[in-house]
């Protein structure tokens, strides 16, 4: 995998792919809130030799630092088409985690004719009509939540929040280090990530996946409201979805190679 960097009027991006072969379906990874590129490193080691893959620290992530924080889901979205385009990625099919989910949802609303597969793992759906008037209240309201909680106790809850097992946890722990000793850059990043995901909602866009689609959820997936959300979403759309038994929120993580046969059994139809 080579380091790249994609620059905006907001900063630099920090991005990773293999040797890109246009005629190739391409698995665009697009890790959560917070999290950075690690987050997919089980699946990268596993796809990178089969297919093309890409990976990123999302805008004001980790690598991808200083980052201004002026920017939309929207504008995510369209930086991501500039990145594709620029590397010659033809066929992307977006894997993403989390509010890589909603890049993924705002990316095919965007650009419809693009995408030729979507795969959500522990994400939600962005219509609005799956959000609680409360729910996008609090959304709105997170970074005073994450200034307020003594950083070990954010360390301890950010692990045992996300994943189930010691891999997963330890992970995660390694990736939130990255923050360790500014915990004011890290309460600002996920306040401002829940901002902009409360705005993309308030929206109120058809968000429709019009590709083939996979839902995955971790059966003890605690973040929020995601199993409400994934039972709706698979009712109302169709989607498939696939329960993953002991693996929590980054299930990816928790469970890699059951996620990985998944993945690589919904790209083998699209070939």
């Amino acid at each position: 995998m080579t380091e790249k960097t994609h620059k905006t009027t907001s900063g630099i991006i920090h991005y990773w792919t293999n040797k890109i072969n246009p005629d190739r379906l391409t698995l665009v990874f697009l890790p959560g809130l917070t999290a950075d590129h690690r987050l997919f490193e089980k699946q990268i080691d596993y796809f990178k030799d089969k297919y093309n893959v890409f990976v990123w620290d999302a805008p004001a992530h980790a690598s991808s630092y200083p980052f201004k924080l002026d920017f939309s889901l929207m504008d995510k979205a369209k930086w991501l088409n500039e990145i594709l385009e620029k590397e010659n990625i033809l066929r992307p099919v977006i894997v993403s985690q989390s509010m890589g989910g909603y890049v993924g949802q705002t990316f095919s609303e965007l650009f419809p004719q693009k995408l030729k597969g979507f795969i959500s793992i522990d994400s939600a759906p962005l219509q609005r009509k799956y959000l609680t008037n409360i729910e996008l209240w609090l959304l709105k309201r997170m970074e005073p939540v994450y200034r307020w909680y003594p950083w070990k106790s954010l360390l301890k809850a950010g692990a045992k929040g996300t994943a189930e097992t010691e891999y997963g946890r330890k992970l995660i722990r390694e990736i939130m280090m990255t923050y360790d000793g500014d915990k004011k850059r890290y309460a600002k990043l996920a306040g401002y990530g829940y901002k902009m995901l409360a705005e993309a909602y308030e929206k109120d866009l058809p968000y429709k996946i019009t590709c083939p689609a996979l839902l995955i959820c971790g059966e003890k997936d605690k973040a929020g409201s995601t199993l409400r959300f994934n039972k709706a979403w698979h009712k109302n759309t169709g989607i498939p979805i696939e329960w993953i038994k002991g693996a929590g929120h980054n299930s990816n993580t928790d469970k890699p190679e059951v996620v990985n046969e998944l993945i690589e059994n919904f790209v083998e139809k699209l070939v």
